[in-house]
């Protein structure tokens, strides 16, 4: 089975920059496509980016393109969220999953998941 912690949540004024990490064991992560997703208050899950098993395919949600990088270093086991101008609406708990398959928006299709780190974004 794979295993994630998520961490690098904090507190960031509006237009500043936070990377959140992600770091995953188990035998299978090489081969697990990774997600990010976020739950801000009084909303349901929502998805934030994905990434396939040897970074070269991505997918990011239309609110975070142009500002959010996900990647990953599978010889580290682990996998980052670059977040760049950053926006108080991008104010979330934001958590890790992984699947075996292919790239997907939604997240039922995950099998694994992280406790959540907050980010919050003032303005």
């Amino acid at each position: 089975q794979v295993q994630l912690v998520a961490t690098g949540g904090g507190l960031v004024q509006a237009g500043g920059s936070l990377r959140l990490s992600c770091a995953a064991s188990g035998r299978t992560f090489s081969n697990n496509v990774l997600g990010w997703f976020r739950r801000a208050p009084g909303k349901e899950r929502e998805f934030v980016a994905c990434i396939n098993w040897n970074g070269g395919d991505t997918m990011y949600a239309d609110s975070v393109k142009g500002r959010f990088t996900i990647s990953r270093d599978n010889a580290k086991n682990a996998l980052y969220l670059q977040m760049n101008s950053l926006k108080p609406e991008d104010t979330a708990v934001y958590e890790c999953a992984g699947r075996l398959g292919a790239l997907t928006t939604i997240p039922m299709n995950y099998r694994y998941w992280a406790q959540g780190t907050q980010v919050t974004v003032s303005s």
